[in-house]
């Protein structure tokens, strides 16, 4: 696998941070045809996808199409376990930005969702790969774990994981664990 440049991997990991993986504006200083030029390459990678800019949103262009759209960029899955974020968090983020926003909330810039990247080692990325096992988990081993409270556990599932994420989380009681929580595949 190709590693990312200098360059590349600055312009992945700010839109890891970005609010549905948007990789606009650049790095200060990288314009005309070097920014061409980089940004094709990602692009060849499969880092990097040129898709409809959302204007309402108020979302960068990165090339005007005609009758006042135009594109934006974001980092795609591959992009972002280029530079080392997991697949299970690269995908939700994924499908975080395809899904359509609820008719009854008006989007602003300002009303914009939190940045959705999990950095490695953070007690968050430990509670996503507890979920991932096979056995799932419980609670009180998430604490354990953690050294969270049990309700800090349990609203971290509901609201980061589960709304900010988008993650498949399932919760199921099993007779003496108590109820066990996993990611549906």
């Amino acid at each position: 696998m190709t590693t990312p440049s200098d360059t590349q991997s600055l312009i992945l990991s700010r839109a890891a941070t970005r609010p549905g993986n948007l990789a606009l504006p650049l790095p200060e200083g990288l314009v005309g045809a070097a920014a061409k030029m980089v940004v094709g390459k990602m692009i060849a990678r499969g880092w990097l996808e040129e898709v409809e800019a959302n204007l309402r949103r108020g979302e960068p262009m990165w090339r005007e199409t005609g009758d006042g759209h135009g594109t934006t960029l974001i980092a795609t899955e591959a992009g972002l376990d280029a530079i080392g974020i997991e697949p299970v968090v690269a995908s939700a983020v994924t499908s975080a930005r395809n899904a359509k926003p609820k008719p009854e909330l008006a989007q602003t810039p300002d009303d914009a969702a939190k940045p959705a990247a999990i950095r490695a080692g953070t007690k968050q990325a430990l509670i996503i790969d507890m979920l991932q096992r096979p056995e799932g988990v419980t609670v009180l081993e998430m604490v354990e774990a953690t050294g969270w409270m049990a309700h800090t556990v349990r609203g971290s599932i509901s609201g980061a994981l589960k709304k900010k994420l988008g993650l498949p989380i399932n919760g199921e009681k099993v007779e003496g664990r108590g109820t066990v929580y996993r990611i549906v595949r």
